[in-house]
This record gives structure tokens, sequence and C-alpha cells, in this order.
């Protein structure tokens, strides 16, 4: 259950690692380093994101938001990964970069620039722990709750968050809070990609001499293409190929994205707006439709239901 991004990352670590015994035995040791290193790094964070692990710490994320230099320079292959593919994501979105769900309280994806921020001078609830606050907005009251994406902040976490957040609201400031991208099809976008990458690599068996002209022809067909075209033509490409195609995997492997809505829900109910987070879920969709939330998320809010400490202020 909820494997997602560990599944994908490893998933990744694996195409990384297979690319870079591909380029070694091909003749080209030097150009397969970065490779190796690449599949290290997501090896190690596919581990450390896994449910029975979940230790987002491992990235360094400073309460402030920022990364210090070893781990900017250690998990550089990770990092700028999610925020490549995020800005990508973002060009291809028709999505808004929030949405405010009742007067004074906004849920979005990550604020990559000020006019993805809203009005009012925002208080911040940071619910990722891969993408960094950026500079312009260190004037912001912020918080910090450093979560993998697809897993859900602790019960605790998320009422120190609701506490946070409320008296924030008690100084009549907006409160904004976001994960990276807010809705599930971001990782299968990148699911369908990286399945495509593996046809590519051992399902049509490019002849080596044409591998990196493939490989480079097939990066800029995804890139161009990143959205509802990927998981279509993906999807064609994987049902022709019995190896893989015979596999499919689970989408709701990959529901998620729902960081800050469960965040969000336990302050509507803190706040007096629902009466709990399943009203508030179904409050937070009317407004926004694509937000997802999985298991994991909902068992956090059932735990943080039956032991939250903060009384509900009622309209």
């Amino acid at each position: 259950m909820g494997v997602g991004l560990s599944f994908l990352i490893g998933l990744k670590a694996a195409v990384l690692f297979s690319l870079f015994a591909f380029l070694r035995s091909s003749g080209f040791t030097v150009l397969s380093i970065p490779f190796l290193y690449a599949s290290l790094v997501s090896a190690l964070v596919s581990l450390a994101a896994h449910p029975s692990i979940d230790l987002p710490i491992l990235l360094g994320k400073n309460p402030d938001g920022s990364f210090p230099v070893w781990s900017i320079i250690m998990f550089s292959p990770y990092l700028y990964f999610v925020r490549f593919f995020s800005a990508l994501r973002r060009l291809r979105s028709r999505e808004a970069p929030y949405t405010e769900i009742c007067e004074g309280l906004f849920v979005g994806g990550w604020p990559s620039s000020p006019d993805k921020l809203p009005p009012g001078d925002p208080a911040i609830v940071d619910c990722t722990c891969e993408l960094p606050r950026k500079p312009e907005f260190s004037g912001h009251s912020y918080l910090c709750l450093p979560t993998w994406d697809t897993r859900a902040p602790p019960p605790a976490a998320i009422e120190s968050a609701v506490k946070w957040a409320c008296r924030k609201r008690d100084q009549n400031r907006p409160v904004f809070v976001h994960c990276a991208y807010d809705k599930k099809r971001g990782m299968e976008y990148m699911q369908k990609a990286f399945l495509n990458f593996v046809t590519l690599l051992f399902v049509k068996q490019i002849p080596r001499n044409h591998f990196l002209s493939e490989l480079f022809s097939f990066t800029g067909r995804n890139i161009q293409t990143l959205g509802p075209a990927v998981i279509n033509k993906s999807s064609q490409l994987l049902s022709s190929s019995t190896s893989i195609g015979q596999c499919p995997l689970p989408n709701t492997m990959f529901d998620g994205h729902g960081r800050s809505v469960a965040v969000m829900c336990a302050l509507l109910v803190a706040l007096g707006v629902a009466e709990d987070w399943k009203n508030a879920e179904k409050l937070i969709r009317e407004k926004r439709p694509y937000i997802r939330m999985n298991a994991l998320h909902r068992m956090a809010l059932e735990e943080w239901s039956k032991h939250r400490l903060s009384p509900s202020k009622k309209n």
C-alpha cells in the first residue's frame, strides 16, 4: 500500500543503472559514471521514501526551506530532477497554481515564482521535502513540514501545522498550504515515461551504434509531449510490448500529491469550516477537482482526528 514514490524512483534507479551498464559495455566508460551515481542516489531515495522507513530528513531540508550545500551536492540527481520535472509539468498544466478553498485559505502547488503565490502576504505551509523555498519569499511567515511525495505528514506534524496556521488566521493573515503538484497526474506522466524508456532499452533492442541517437530522440519526444500525449503514446507502446504490456501497474499506487490537501483538511476542521476531514476533502474537491488523497493520507487524518488537541472553532 502506498509504495508509489518508492516504486517510481526504484524504477528510475534500475533504468539509470541499466543505462550505465549499457554505456560501459559499449565503451563509453566516462559517460557512464554519472548514470551510476544517479542510480545509486535514486536507490537510496527509493528506500528512504518507503512507507516502512519514511525518512524525509534524508534530504536535509532546513526549517527555513533551504538545502545545505552537502545535500545539494550529494542528492543533486534527485533534487534537480524533481525541479526540472515540476517546471515541465507546469508548462503543460492548465490548472491554476493555487485555489482559494474558503476566505483566507489557499491550497496549491509549489510556488516557483511570485506570481504563483496567493495575494495578501500569505503565511506558507510547505509540505515538500524535495523542493526549496524561493529566496523571494523570505519575508513571508513560513512553516516547513517535510514530507515525501505521495506520503502523509505524521498526525503530530499535522496538529503542529494546524495550530500554526490557526494562529496566522487569528492575525487575519491568509494561509497557503502547498506541496509539489497538488494532483496525481504528475506521477502518472513519470511512470509512463520511464516504462516507455524501459521498452526502448530492452524490448525494442536498439543496436548499440544507434543507441545514443535513439536516446536523444526519445528524450526530445517526451519533453515535447509531456502530458496526456505521453500517457497515450506510452500506453500504446506498452500494450504492444508483451514483456511489459502484460503487467500493467495499478494507477492507485500513484494516487498522490495529497500532502497539502491532508493538511488543509485538518485545518478546515480545526477552523470549523467542515465537520470532519471527509467533508473537508469534498469541499476542497469542489474547488479544485483534480486533487487526490491516497490511503496513507486518509489514515493520517483519521489518526489526527482521534488524537487531536486543537478544538474546532465554530463559525
